[in-house]
């Protein structure tokens, strides 16, 4: 089972709501993901198509519950390579469809004239449970979201711009930053940013897939927190060994050329620990000394060395 339907098939689970809510949700749901049919003598239906069965079962609870519509679910083979079933929720004239589309706001009256209307009720952005449940209709409708372990993406989609934006917008008002992208024929409004994607989860109710998503997101900041560590910690160890190399080289270059007997005392002193202790550090080998030098002392002085080497090699050029 995908993430997406696991999030899907928990919203599902949340029957316990006003009828305004019940509206709202069944009007993002009708809204995004469903056909209206004119058949002959003008009659016409509604049909609510998903390949999801907790979906076609939710419709079904909230219209018997809410609105006394008794419809039926009807379920075919669907001719994608998948193979899944697709569930149809229809609503006919004789159940009421009309008075059904009037009531969730997508059918609107103007002089005994009907029109679609593919905008959000004002009165839906007025009331944050309304809100909500409409969010979550939307998300059950058109939404899918990817596997967290991947990457973070949640996307809305709709089949009309002007309603995308106000989707968005709605999405917006709870201080996120979606955004809309046409794909196609269709409007995306999407979501990348894990943290957005853990609070659009918390709008929509999904809360124990809110905390795995969390969960995911921790160990995977713990994996990159570790190997930034790790690239960092070998990063400094193969600059380190890069350094007491090339200090070796330098050492011994001047040693054959002049003999370390040459040097002042406290570069000789630091030269002779760097030939005998390779790979210590330059605070390991600045606590040798007598008295104790510093790191950056321990620092300056080989710099001086490497210095003199240099010079050395020029001459005998």
């Amino acid at each position: 089972m995908s993430f997406s339907v696991k999030v899907k098939n928990e919203v599902c689970r949340n029957v316990n709501m006003t009828k305004d809510e019940a509206g709202a949700e069944l009007a993002a749901i009708m809204k995004v993901s469903g056909t209206l049919l004119i058949g002959g003598n003008r009659h016409f239906s509604f049909r609510v198509t998903t390949e999801n069965p907790a979906i076609a079962r939710l419709v079904f609870k909230l219209l018997k519950k809410h609105f006394d519509v008794h419809t039926k679910i009807m379920v075919k083979r669907s001719n994608s390579l998948k193979k899944n079933n697709i569930y149809m929720v229809i609503i006919s004239e004789e159940m009421g469809v009309k008075n059904l589309l009037k009531d969730v706001g997508l059918f609107k009256e103007v002089e005994d004239v009907f029109s679609l209307d593919y905008g959000i009720d004002q009165n839906i952005k007025k009331d944050d449970g309304i809100k909500r449940a409409y969010l979550r209709g939307a998300f059950l409708g058109g939404g899918s979201i990817s596997n967290p372990e991947k990457t973070y993406h949640l996307e809305l989609v709709t089949h009309d711009e002007d309603y995308a934006k106000e989707l968005s917008d709605l999405i917006n008002s709870y201080g996120l930053t979606s955004k809309v992208i046409l794909r196609k024929s269709s409007y995306v409004v999407y979501l990348k940013e894990g943290e957005q994607i853990v609070d659009m989860l918390n709008i929509i109710g999904a809360h124990a897939s809110l905390l795995e998503l969390e969960n995911v997101r921790i160990m995977k900041e713990m994996r990159n927190n570790v190997n930034r560590l790790v690239n960092c910690e070998t990063a400094n160890l193969s600059k380190t060994v890069n350094a007491a190399v090339r200090q070796v080289e330098s050492i011994k270059q001047i040693e054959k050329e002049i003999g370390l007997r040459r040097l002042p005392k406290n570069l000789r002193e630091i030269a002779e620990l760097r030939l005998n202790y390779p790979d210590e550090s330059l605070k390991e080998l600045g606590e040798m000394l007598k008295p104790p030098v510093g790191k950056s002392g321990v620092n300056h002085r080989l710099r001086r060395i490497e210095k003199i080497a240099a010079e050395l090699c020029k001459e005998g050029k």
